[in-house]
This record gives structure tokens, C-alpha cells and sequence, in this order.
């Protein structure tokens, strides 16, 4: 140190912090022996707060201004340290000045997709990501629980903690929000002012505090969106005949100009009639099908005898039993949707008698 720089730092003493790296929180004032003399000037700028640290207690808390040290200032301090020579003697504290302007353009996202209930597509998968700023609000709570004795403490030090908090949060907010997936896009600004406040209370503890909280993207598994990709391309595309004609006309057209584009339109209208009819069902001459009739209902028998019911018997069961002797035409069956009991005879049971040959000729 040389002797103007010696003789300077005796006559006076000026303690003031420029900050040029636009992401430093907190810078400590080095002071060879951390000795300050009584009646320095300090310098607090705007978007600045300086913390005194003596013998690794706070002391004092200084917003912007120009202040002399002396005792009228420093009332803390007075308190804490018994002053020799009529408090003219230098001093031993540690000063640490602290950023209270805005970090803005920090960045947040979802680590891994978060799972919630959708009332549309069922149990889903979200990511989202956004940006937040985050200021100080108490420079003597930051300093305790945060800092330390940390002499250059960086916004990327607290950052990922934050980050960590945010993404908790949301994860809470979108799962009980009850809002639909594609309802989400709209309501990205209230989720946000939602996410901060229940962000507000965790950071106050560190004395920070989160003005501003966005949400830029929220996004669903690539699976899901391939299939609102294809439901909307439904949607654009309309008449599926209409989409056909005018695909095969314009390929046509393409080849064989004017005379080709109408050829191509007479051809694309057949092959776009054809191929609809053939994905309606059938709603065309070239896609008309015959509809099958329904099968028949097969009934299940219930026979009486001598007071009780038997079965239930299949129709193929009741011929073998016609064909045995065990089922006649007096039997009395029931089968579901026949009203009471009735004779073999008088049901459609009658054509298993008529199969048995007649009886045998007289000799």
C-alpha cells in the first residue's frame, strides 16, 4: 500500500459497493483486519441495504443513504461494545451490503411430469416450465439463514432451492385446481398468482420474496398430443368425400393439366363417392352391403312331470328325449315369453314328432 493510499485511509474512510455483475445478492466489504473508523462516511445506493456484523452478532441495518458512523448511527452497536477514547478508536465489524433490487428472468420447470386427474382424458401426465423473480425483503433474515459468512453469495446459490419450491408447489396446485387440460392455456395467469402465493409464505422464512411468478408452457405427454394432433386435423379437414375429391382432382391436375384437372375432378369425385361410401358403411352404390339378419334366439325348455319341473333342456336335448319316448306330444313345456304351460304339441316343439316315422303297416 503506498503512502497516499496510507494517509487517505487515515483521514478517511469510505465504505460504499458497484455492483457490475447483475447477479451477485450479497458482497462483504474487505477491510484488512475488518477495521472501520468511527466517523466513516458509508454509501448505501438504491437497490442496496448494508448489514453490520460485530463479533458475528447483527447489529445494525442501513437502507440507502449517506451515513457518518458515529453513535448517534450506530445505537446498536454501543450497546454491544463498550467504546474507548470517547468512541473516537476504530472499530472491528464486518459489512456486508445486500442486493434489494429485483433477479428477474429466473427459469423453473418441471424435473419430472406431474400426474393429475383429468375429467376428459382420465389419469395424465403434465410438464411446465416459466420464469419468477425474486427480490430480498428482509437483508438481516437473508443474511442469517442464508448467507452465513459467505463474502460473495450469488443469485445461482439460492436458485435451485427455489426452483425446488416452486415445482412442489405447482405440482400441489394443478393436482387439486380441477381445471381440464385444454382449459389449462387459459388460466396460466391465475394458476401463477396462485402458485406464488402458496410459494410466499416458504420463501418469507428466508427473507425473500417472489413479486412475479409465470407460467409459459404447459405441455402433455408426446402420446397425447399425437392424438389431439389427429382430432383436430378431423376436425380442419371436414367432409372426408369433400377432402377426397379434391385430393385426387388436384393430383390429377398436376399431371395432365386443364384436360387432367378435369378428368381428374370427374375420377376424383367417383373414387371420393366409392371410398366414402366404403368407410360410412356402406352408404353408396359401389359400397352397398346387404345387412345380415339377426340370429335366432335359441329358447331353453322347462318340461313338467308328474308335479315337477325339469330342465331347463336345449332343443337338441328335447329331441333325443322325443326320439327315447321320454318327451310326447302331451307333455306339458314352458320356455321365457310363452304364456303358461302348453302341450308339446301346440308349441313350435310340434317338429320333433313330425321327424319320427309313422307306425309300422298292419301285416
Amino acid at each position: 500500500m503506498g503512502i497516499f493510499d496510507f494517509l487517505s485511509g487515515e483521514f478517511i474512510d469510505v465504505i460504499h459497493w458497484t455492483d457490475d455483475t447483475r447477479d451477485t445478492m450479497v458482497w462483504r466489504f474487505e477491510r484488512e483486519g475488518h477495521e472501520i473508523k468511527y466517523g466513516a462516511k458509508l454509501t448505501v445506493r438504491e437497490g442496496q441495504s448494508a448489514v453490520f456484523v460485530h463479533e458475528g452478532q447483527l447489529a445494525d441495518t442501513f437502507m440507502p443513504g449517506l451515513y457518518m458512523l458515529e453513535t448517534n448511527n450506530l445505537p446498536i452497536m454501543t450497546k454491544l461494545q463498550h467504546w474507548d477514547h470517547g468512541f473516537r478508536s476504530p472499530f472491528k465489524s464486518e459489512i456486508y451490503f445486500i442486493s434489494t433490487r429485483r433477479f428477474t428472468n429466473l427459469k423453473w420447470g418441471t424435473k419430472n411430469p406431474v400426474i393429475l386427474r383429468d375429467p376428459e382424458f382420465g389419469p395424465t401426465r403434465v410438464r411446465a416450465f416459466g420464469t419468477y423473480t425474486v427480490k430480498v425483503s428482509d437483508p438481516g433474515l437473508f443474511l442469517q439463514e442464508i448467507v452465513g459468512t459467505d463474502g460473495e453469495f450469488t443469485m445461482d446459490e439460492i436458485s435451485f432451492q427455489i426452483r425446488n419450491i416452486i415445482v412442489q408447489e405447482f405440482s400441489r396446485v394443478i393436482a387439486t385446481s380441477g381445471i381440464p387440460v385444454l382449459d389449462m392455456a387459459g388460466n396460466t395467469a391465475d394458476l401463477g398468482r396462485l402458485l406464488a402465493e402458496r410459494i410466499s409464505d416458504t420463501i418469507a422464512a428466508y427473507g425473500l420474496e417472489l413479486p412475479e411468478l409465470y407460467i409459459e408452457n404447459i405441455s402433455l405427454p408426446p402420446a397425447v398430443e399425437k392424438a389431439l394432433d389427429e382430432r383436430t386435423s378431423r376436425g380442419v379437414v371436414g367432409s372426408l368425400e369433400e377432402h377426397m375429391k379434391y385430393k385426387a382432382a388436384e393430383a390429377l391436375g398436376a399431371e395432365g393439366g386443364t384436360a387432367g384437372a378435369a378428368m381428374g375432378a370427374g375420377m376424383g369425385a367417383g373414387m371420393g363417392m366409392q371410398m366414402g361410401g366404403m368407410m360410412m358403411g356402406g352408404a353408396g352404390p359401389w359400397g352397398a352391403r346387404p345387412t345380415p339378419p339377426p340370429p335366432p334366439v335359441e329358447h331353453i325348455w322347462h318340461v313338467a312331470d308328474k308335479g315337477e319341473t325339469k330342465g331347463p333342456f336345449s332343443k337338441a336335448e328335447l329331441g333325443q328325449m322325443a326320439a327315447s319316448g321320454t318327451l310326447t306330444r302331451e307333455s306339458w313345456v314352458w320356455t321365457q315369453g310363452q304364456d303358461g304351460w302348453q302341450k308339446a304339441e301346440d308349441t313350435e316343439l310340434a317338429q320333433l314328432f313330425t321327424v319320427m316315422p309313422p307306425p309300422p303297416p298292419a301285416e
